[in-house]
């Protein structure tokens, strides 16, 4: 296939007009393209007026459309990948809550399932079939959020659920799983916390998250190998002139990623501004956070055992917290440049080839390079609207 009439976004984060091409489920160059096809025109695809983007990959989202990755399905799995790839989200790590434990290994149950049927050639009306595939954004692993984290700042995670590091539990999430488990969080401060980042650090990307700790300790949980954290400013200790905290030690930090929900609730628009000032945008890495109202209209719905109300953006708890958002990454992005004033450019990076980076699956995604998935979207030049979405060369929108 030949894209062709578009600005494409290129390894060095910039528009240039140019031709792309894929060969099958993968980005070709032009020899590879011709020599598959046997015809450079096999299939053409008029990109004039649209921007030509890498597929989003969001590494934090709990749910949409009526469904939670905690919920533990083969079900809620399939519609949240089928949801995410007609948003222009063609990569994610569905994450967990602060849940039991039995609830989490169902969850751990449930992914190695779906690796397995998705691998299998079992194309019974049980089974996840190649054609649904088609449609579904890649599902690039777990995202553990608890429930290794802190009580003083659990946000909307449940009390009762937290416990203290394990790493004996976490291999065995990792074995459920089929080796599925991408991202774990934790709060340093906590018991057995640097034994358990020492132990694992190597494995998965290990995530500084719902926490309280000061600045020396989260320092000391990245030089182990901590070079993550979780939504910069929510449930964490506060940037302070004297206690900088945990957004002070990620701006220190040059290895550390932070990740960034910008839907426009979740912080004031200067603050999201300013980190791009205070931290490199090679390392801020957009996430959605989104739960399962995003694409529902307003109501009261559920999230790890909490009662959610939802108006418009905002979800929030009966004492007023905020509870996840509900808004799916394409919009997060689209408000960092239309609302916040942060170049098209420069979110676009943030979005794509710095999520894939941080959970090490930019070798297959993140950027429109040859041997790459074919993942691309097409965003209208003057409205930023999303126009088409393609997963694995396949159009889903």
């Amino acid at each position: 296939m030949r894209v062709t009439g578009g600005l494409v976004f290129d390894n060095y984060f910039k528009f240039v007009e140019k031709d792309i091409y894929t060969d099958g489920e993968f980005f070709a160059d032009r020899v590879a393209a011709v020599a598959a096809s046997d015809s450079i025109d096999d299939k053409v695809v008029d990109a004039s007026g649209c921007y030509v983007i890498p597929g989003l990959v969001d590494i934090h989202v709990h749910g949409c459309m009526g469904s939670d990755f905690c919920d533990g399905s083969l079900q809620a799995i399939e519609k949240f990948l089928t949801y995410e790839a007609s948003c222009g989200v063609t990569a994610i790590c569905p994450t967990t809550m602060t849940v039991s434990k039995e609830k989490l290994l169902k969850v751990a149950d449930a992914t190695r399932e779906f690796f397995l049927q998705a691998d299998s050639k079992d194309n019974s009306e049980e089974s996840v079939t190649k054609k649904s595939l088609q449609n579904m954004a890649h599902f690039i692993g777990i995202n553990m959020e608890g429930p290794f984290i802190s009580p003083e700042k659990k946000g909307s995670q449940e009390l009762s659920d937290i416990i203290a590091p394990d790493v004996d539990f976490a291999r065995e999430m990792i074995k459920r799983s089929g080796g599925k488990i991408t991202l774990i969080d934790i709060a340093p401060e906590t018991e057995g916390a640097m034994d358990f980042i020492r132990e694992l650090a190597g494995e998965v990307t290990i995530s500084i998250a719902h926490t309280d700790c000061d600045y020396d300790t989260a320092m000391e949980a990245m030089k182990l190998g901590a070079h993550h954290v979780t939504h910069l400013y929510n449930a964490m200790s506060p940037f302070l002139h004297r206690a900088p905290g945990v957004v002070g030690a990620a701006a220190d930090d040059p290895a550390c990623m932070v990740e960034l929900i910008t839907d426009g609730v979740h912080h004031h628009h200067s603050v999201d501004r300013n980190t791009f000032r205070l931290i490199d945008k090679d390392r801020i890495v957009l996430i959605s956070d989104s739960m399962r109202a995003t694409g529902l209209p307003d109501g009261t719905y559920e999230l790890g055992g909490h009662e959610v109300h939802v108006k418009g953006k905002c979800a929030l708890l009966s004492d007023g917290t905020i509870a996840a958002s509900v808004t799916n990454l394409y919009d997060c992005m689209i408000t960092l440049v239309k609302d916040i004033g942060i170049p098209l450019e420069t979110a676009v990076q943030c979005a794509t080839i710095n999520p894939a980076k941080s959970v090490h699956a930019d070798d297959k995604l993140g950027s429109i390079t040859p041997g790459k998935y074919a993942d691309f979207l097409l965003v209208d030049k003057n409205t930023l609207e999303l126009k088409a979405a393609f997963c694995k060369g396949k159009c889903v929108i």
